[in-house]
């Protein structure tokens, strides 16, 4: 597959009663990339996010996956969602929770271990059989981090994913998936306030009133 995995040109969205979400947006994510998209709340980080993923289409311009195949085969074998707002399922267990995406993909067999190792190391294996109502904000975050990455993806996208975690737990839960990801050619996209998620990253995309109005370091810078 190719080394770039989205192409965004001229992404533009709208909603009814005029709100314009994104205006003439152009990106590219290759393969290995950490991109923090940053700006101030309502600047378009979130809808820019769930266009890359598949899961919104703009109303203006194209979005494309040469790296990663049809929309239809996105997710959740190859890409990967850390949610802002909850997503995890109230009638599934935390294991449960983790281990959906190897249901909807048919692997069940594989499932089991992979998902205990993955809760283990990001410090949430005695939550293993807790349902989501039984956990914190910050526990429901985390097992969302980890049901991201428990397919290993080839692109990671995360919505503010360390918004409810204090800083050490913060910081604990990023440097373990910054670990995960750590000798593959996945890409991870983070959308954060937190300037010490976004310091991590090798390129920044500031967002402003739903544009992409820089992107450092340069692209020509890099290569």
């Amino acid at each position: 597959m190719s080394d770039t995995l989205v192409v965004g040109k001229g992404i533009g969205r709208s909603f009814q009663r005029g709100v314009v979400a994104l205006r003439d947006v152009h990106c590219t994510i290759s393969a290995g990339a950490r991109i923090a998209v940053v700006g101030p709340s309502g600047s378009g980080k979130t809808t820019l996010l769930h266009i890359l993923g598949g899961l919104d289409r703009p109303t203006a311009g194209s979005i494309e996956w040469p790296g990663l195949g049809r929309i239809d085969e996105l997710r959740p074998r190859r890409i990967g969602m850390m949610f802002q707002s909850p997503s995890l399922f109230p009638a599934l267990t935390t294991l449960q929770n983790v281990g959906l995406p190897f249901m909807l993909a048919g692997e069940h067999s594989t499932a089991g271990s992979t998902v205990k190792v993955l809760l283990e190391s990001f410090g949430l294996g005695e939550l293993a059989d807790k349902l989501p109502e039984e956990l914190s904000g910050g526990q429901s975050q985390r097992v969302a981090m980890v049901r991201a990455l428990a397919m290993r993806p080839r692109l990671v996208l995360a919505d503010e994913p360390t918004g409810q975690l204090d800083s050490i737990t913060a910081q604990f839960s990023f440097d373990t998936v910054l670990e995960q990801l750590e000798g593959t050619d996945a890409a991870l996209v983070v959308a954060t306030h937190d300037e010490a998620v976004a310091a991590r990253m090798a390129t920044r995309w500031t967002m402003d009133h739903g544009r992409l109005v820089s992107v450092w370091p340069r692209p020509e810078a890099v290569r």
